[in-house]
């Protein structure tokens, strides 16, 4: 049963990951594939906390999100200035400087990874408490970012992707909606990361490489970019989908390539045959109409 559990906690972590990895890449047009690290944030942070300062989960749950927020001003700056591919080159350099730095700091245990971070929850009935968690943080999350996309500043937000220049022309202002919209996408993935950490009670730095930018990536494009619902048809899909490659049975040296050619295959193939994924983006919410 505890594996069952294990699953439906990665379940809910990989839904927040995607989802506000979708309002940062999918409804607001900002490429960044950095979003990995804020993961690592949140997860160090909560476990550095818990262990040195004996912070409760929630407080150190909170600064995780805090401290991926914070951090998000170092895309969400440079992204005032360039874009495209220039933004995509920024945010790859970010990840892997960061994760440099994460890996020679012995407070976060360099590249032995952290380990011994303490569980707020022991016993038997750690398993269905942590999976409770993790799918209330997840249905938060996605109801957090449908009131986002739906409401006037979803219908902005989609006016500064489609025609910035525009945008800036009317009068807006398309740098507080970029810092705003990494900050609440990176600060999700934060909370993601502790509940990772309090539950696995270790990670490492190999578990936010390019990879992971990969499997996020794949959740989105698969599922629905721009999408509210279909990150999570992704994500649910894309950890189904390894589930079943570990009945083939094969040697464990062969598996995590497999996965990689795998996802890279089914994003190729969606943004070929299926550019709007498997949950088309909804329609924008209808204005109201004026108060007579």
């Amino acid at each position: 049963m505890e594996y069952v559990y294990s699953i439906l906690i990665l379940v809910g972590i990989y839904i927040v990951l995607a989802s506000s990895f979708n309002l940062i890449i999918g409804t607001a047009g900002l490429v960044s594939i950095a979003h990995p690290i804020f993961f690592a944030l949140g997860a160090y942070t909560a476990g550095v906390l818990a262990i040195h300062l004996h912070l409760d989960p929630f407080s150190a749950t909170a600064a995780g999100a805090a401290v991926a927020g914070a951090f998000s001003l170092m895309i969400s700056l440079p992204s005032l200035r360039v874009s495209g591919d220039y933004l995509l080159i920024t945010s790859i350099g970010f990840q892997l400087g960061l994760l440099q730095v994460i890996k020679n700091l012995e407070l976060t245990g360099s590249q032995g990874g952290l380990n011994n971070i303490p569980t707020p929850v022991a016993g038997p009935e750690r398993g269905w408490i942590f999976s409770a968690i993790a799918l209330a943080a997840a249905a938060a999350a996605v109801l957090l970012i449908r009131r986002i996309v739906r409401g006037s500043y979803g219908r902005a937000i989609r006016a500064m992707r489609d025609d910035e220049l525009a945008f800036v022309a009317l009068g807006r202002n398309a740098k507080h909606i970029k810092i705003v919209i990494f900050a609440v996408g990176c600060a999700l993935a934060g909370v993601a990361g502790a509940i990772y950490a309090f539950y696995f009670q270790y990670v490492s730095p190999e578990q936010f490489e390019i990879l992971a930018s990969g499997t996020m990536l794949t959740m989105v494009v698969v599922g629905g970019m721009g999408s509210t619902w279909g990150p999570v048809v992704g994500a649910v899909l894309l950890l189904a989908l390894p589930q079943a490659i570990t009945f083939l049975r094969l040697p464990l040296a062969y598996m995590a390539p497999l996965q990689g050619m795998i996802f890279t295959l089914l994003v190729i193939l969606f943004l070929f045959l299926r550019p709007q994924g498997l949950v088309a983006p909804e329609p924008p919410a209808p204005l109201s109409p004026p108060a007579r």
